[in-house]
């Protein structure tokens, strides 16, 4: 009997990304931290199941790259690569979504 292979995803926050996320969560903590702790608790259940939903995410606004798409969440823009030689979704940042 021949098991099947099975991909296994990693998910790599970028340092920028964890630097920005910082300052949005002192920012929102000074209002409210419960609102702060919730939106970050949110935030890391999305990027977990990014690897099973990554699909449903449309192209990047913010990069010209077929391999970057785009999370949008409580105003704010996550943009991540997909890595599919390597398994990897890496995610590149948080910024607050501009009006167009």
């Amino acid at each position: 009997m021949v098991e099947g292979t099975r991909k296994i995803m990693k998910i790599v926050c970028s340092q920028l990304y964890e630097t920005q996320l910082k300052l949005i969560l002192e920012e929102m903590s000074q209002e409210n931290f419960q609102s702060a702790k919730n939106f970050k608790l949110y935030l890391d259940t999305i990027i977990i199941n990014v690897p099973t939903k990554a699909k449903k995410y449309k192209k990047s606004t913010l990069l010209d790259d077929e391999n970057v798409k785009d999370i949008e969440y409580d105003g704010y823009v996550i943009p991540f690569f997909l890595n599919l030689e390597e398994n990897v979704y890496f995610i590149l940042g948080i910024v607050k979504k501009t009006s167009k």
